[in-house]
């Protein structure tokens, strides 16, 4: 076998990952970080096997990633599905959890390995919730806000003792999502 047989596959491995991030609706600019694709590339490949296929339901959207993180906590059930989301990036190897708690990013991903361990992670999370109140960039914000900003944090429950995403500048009040819909009923 000659050295240069497989040296698609690097290039597959990039096309495939931008197909599955355009099944998922990811922006373009998402998309290109973890390719390295050109924009115009990424809408080819949209027009070529999205577009103009009968009962097509992938959309394009358009504009940046949202950032804000008040989306994750606004109501009990966000919050649950944003800590579950969270655990998936830790099983992914996505994030490494510190001695005393603390997440970080994997630095040593390239862009491939990110997108395709992000996308195992948000395939579990769907297949866990049929109607999810997370999007694939609501996710990517996520991801963001806990490896690589560090604005939310994984905060432990005084009664269950179970482990929840709060933001790490707002008052807690150390009660789970989990506990609070469980008092809810």
């Amino acid at each position: 076998m000659r050295v240069t047989d497989n040296r698609y596959a690097a290039e597959m491995d990039r096309f495939n990952l931008a197909v599955r991030m355009i099944g998922h609706e990811a922006r373009t600019g998402t998309i290109r970080q973890c390719t390295g694709f050109s924009e115009d590339r990424i809408r080819k490949i949209y027009g070529t096997y999205f577009k103009n296929e009968h009962g097509n339901t992938v959309r394009r959207r358009r504009g940046k990633t949202p950032r804000q993180i008040a989306g994750f906590l606004i109501s009990s059930r966000q919050q649950s599905e944003a800590t579950v989301l969270g655990c998936f990036f830790i099983y992914s190897g996505l994030m490494l959890v510190g001695l005393e708690g603390g997440l970080a990013g994997r630095s040593r991903l390239n862009g491939l390995q990110l997108g395709e361990r992000f996308c195992d992670a948000f395939e579990t999370y769907l297949s866990l919730h049929p109607q999810p109140q997370l999007c694939f960039e609501r996710g990517w914000s996520l991801y963001h806000a806990l490896a690589v900003e560090q604005e939310l944090y994984f905060a432990s429950c005084a009664e269950c003792f179970g482990l929840y995403i709060q933001d790490r500048y707002a008052l807690d009040y150390q009660h789970c999502p989990f506990c609070e819909l469980k008092a809810a009923v």
